[in-house]
């Protein structure tokens, strides 16, 4: 599948959490997503803007259901951080070849031991994720906390894990795969040039998202690390960003 636009950008990789909708547990701004997903009918349609996908550490089956929110229903998009990618032309899905049976007993030994260790304290584990482990606690402070400890025990036990922080939840990943590895697989499958890609994001997490793309956008509650790689920093926030960006890719 080869997709090519008149305009300068054929793609728009958006993180979800921060950027797409909020990481919190608030509504998310449904007439901003009937925005993006007319921008999306016209940019399939017409071929004259970028489409965009999604790039998120949420659950696959949360992404999928973003995506056909937006009417991408052209190019991958990526869950957990890199482990799936879902196509919407034939609803298939895809785990990285690169994730093998010793990964997953790994992840499922991590599991285990943050249940022995945090379910007590109230921490909890995000249902839907197969191959890394998302974690949850009402106090923030105290979950952030926890985070060196946690990665000190992986250390002990020589489990190849990443552990990071997005604003309310630590992040458990393979330290082979992430949202980077994702998107290298996506530009192959769709022969989409990295330097006709632009981006979206808001934390360090995405950092894998500009390492990628020739353009970043970041909204106005992004960290201030990731907003020194940006090309451009909206003034709104979080969805209403994302329709300013799509209209900065368009000048």
């Amino acid at each position: 599948m080869l997709f090519r636009t008149t305009g300068k950008y054929d793609l728009v990789i958006c993180d979800i959490d921060g950027c797409l909708s909020p990481e919190s547990h608030a509504p998310i701004n449904g007439p901003a997503l009937a925005a993006i997903a007319e921008h999306n009918r016209q940019a399939i349609e017409d071929r004259d803007r970028p489409v965009v996908t999604l790039c998120s550490g949420r659950p696959i089956g949360f992404v999928e259901c973003l995506c056909r929110l937006i009417h991408n229903t052209l190019i991958p998009c990526i869950g957990e951080n890199g482990v799936w990618l879902w196509r919407p032309a034939d609803n298939s899905f895809e785990c990285d070849p690169a994730i093998t049976d010793d990964h997953f007993d790994v992840i499922h030994e991590a599991r285990k031991l943050l249940r022995l260790l945090y379910e007590a304290h109230g921490v909890i584990q995000q249902p839907g994720k197969s191959a890394s482990v998302a974690l949850y606690h009402p106090d923030t402070d105290y979950l952030r906390s926890t985070v060196s400890t946690i990665a000190e025990e992986f250390q002990k036990r020589d489990w190849p894990i990443r552990v990071s922080m997005t604003w309310l939840y630590i992040n458990c990943d393979l330290q082979h795969v992430n949202k980077g590895t994702a998107i290298d697989r996506l530009l192959a499958e769709t022969g989409i040039d990295p330097k006709r890609t632009a981006g979206i994001g808001d934390t360090m997490g995405d950092r894998f998202i500009a390492d990628r793309v020739s353009w970043l956008g970041c909204p106005a509650n992004a960290e201030e690390e990731i907003k020194k790689s940006a090309s451009y920093v909206s003034p709104h926030q979080e969805v209403e960003a994302v329709l300013d960006i799509l209209d900065q890719l368009s000048r």
